[in-house]
């Protein structure tokens, strides 16, 4: 009103008081503008009106896109025919320079502290570990369709006290403690115990927290290993997660499975007649046979000190054909230590032992030992550099040498691997 009256009456008509504010309001202005230069706040044009905001779902705010590279070479002191390192699940090759895995993991995770209550997570995987851990012909019916997925599920956390969460879809087995990814491991190799238990589980997975001590897990699954299943049973899992103190941390668990197929699957083709899935024909098996699978688990890890990690595993493993054969099994454990070094160097050992009763692991009846040292130097955050030594032990003679039908009774390994990653997704993958 005043700068008005000032245009249209001249500064002469103004009174002392009316000049003292106008001087004011331009002081102002221009500290105004000079505030605003400085901030970089440039003003809308005063002709065109200000756009309204466009409002819309934010789909992929909290996603992560994850990726991981992991290669090594191995030598094997037996110089084995073909270059087969025997009963290893990733470093399975010697003399040669090998991508045990190229993975990307995708994962949109829930979050209560925003009231996002679901979430999903997908995980390819490709190279040597794939074939190793995904889709064996002797666990299920059509393995290649679903090989490359390593992980594939939903989430969502039912609010029901302390938060029900509930998984659906194909995950990672956490029967055993090794998991997939190298970068969270304590060692390189994988321990027999790994190389073992189920890889992987598809069904539904419940797992509710009753209190900062203890959770509960419950799984009813197709079977181990078994994306489609090969039968009509069920397996089930029931664990226990428990944390007696920030430092200490152990899982108790037991699986119940029935492994045995209903029904033999012709990838190549059948005799004529048959009925088929999605073209791949198959016949019933009568009678099958109804030995049950039990699995008993369990690990724990203390963190003695801020540089020192010990882990301790456990596992009985007992299975029949049929419920009144003389079963096969397997019992023994493994131990772990890792010391941090230095904040980028860390050394670390792991012994094992695995009787063999009935050759479910192997083939063959036989104890079996290992030792393996491992040194770290990790060069930042996203790639790791470890060097391994590993003795393989049998009381038989089981590991192939360089003279085709000569077996020694051990296999001693030393391994370079590199391990880079990168994405926004904090802590194990």
């Amino acid at each position: 009103m005043l700068l008005a009256t000032a245009a249209f009456a001249g500064e002469d008509t103004l009174t002392e008081r009316e000049k003292v504010l106008l001087e004011r309001i331009e002081q102002l202005e221009k500290r105004v503008s000079e505030l605003e230069a400085r901030a970089g706040v440039s003003k809308p044009p005063t002709d065109s009106p200000r756009a309204p905001a466009q409002a819309g779902p934010d789909f992929l705010r909290g996603t992560t896109v994850n990726f991981l590279l992991d290669g090594y070479y191995d030598y094997n002191f037996n110089a084995p025919i073909g270059r087969a390192n025997f009963l290893r699940a990733y470093d399975v090759t010697s003399s040669a320079f090998s991508l045990n895995q190229a993975a990307v993991v995708i994962e949109n995770a829930p979050d209560l502290s925003k009231g996002k209550h679901f979430g999903a997570r997908l995980d390819l995987q490709f190279g040597q570990a794939t074939q190793a851990q995904q889709g064996n012909p002797a666990n299920e019916p059509r393995p290649d369709i679903y090989r490359n997925i390593f992980q594939a599920y939903g989430t969502y956390i039912v609010p029901l006290g302390n938060g029900l969460t509930v998984d659906f879809g194909k995950w990672a087995s956490s029967l055993g403690i090794e998991g997939n990814y190298t970068k969270d491991q304590i060692n390189y190799s994988r321990s027999f115990w790994f190389n073992f238990l189920p890889f992987y589980h598809m069904g539904v997975r419940v797992n509710y927290k009753l209190n900062d001590l203890l959770a509960l897990n419950y799984w009813v699954t197709n079977g181990t290993q078994q994306t489609e299943p090969f039968k009509g049973f069920k397996d089930q899992y029931f664990g226990l997660s428990l944390r007696p103190g920030k430092t200490l941390s152990w899982n108790v668990a037991y699986y119940l499975g029935q492994e045995h197929p209903d029904t033999i699957y012709f990838p190549n083709g059948g005799p004529s007649g048959l009925p088929t899935l999605q073209g791949v024909p198959f016949a019933p098996i009568q009678p099958v046979p109804d030995g049950r699978l039990h699995i008993f688990d369990t690990y724990g890890t203390w963190q003695a000190t801020s540089k020192l990690t010990l882990a301790l595993e456990g596992d009985y493993v007992i299975q029949r054909l049929w419920s009144y054969s003389v079963p096969a099994y397997t019992c023994g454990g493994a131990g772990y230590l890792r010391y941090q070094v230095s904040p980028r160097f860390a050394i670390a050992g792991r012994a094992e032992y695995l009787a063999d009763h009935g050759g479910m692991f192997s083939g063959t009846t036989q104890a079996l030992k290992e030792a393996t040292v491992t040194t770290e130097y990790k060069f930042g955050e996203g790639f790791l550099m470890r060097g391994e030594w590993r003795r393989d032990f049998s009381n038989q003679p089981y590991f192939l040498t360089s003279t085709l039908g000569t077996l020694k009774k051990e296999q001693s390994t030393a391994t370079l691997g590199l391990v880079w990653w990168f994405g926004a997704k904090e802590g194990s993958w």
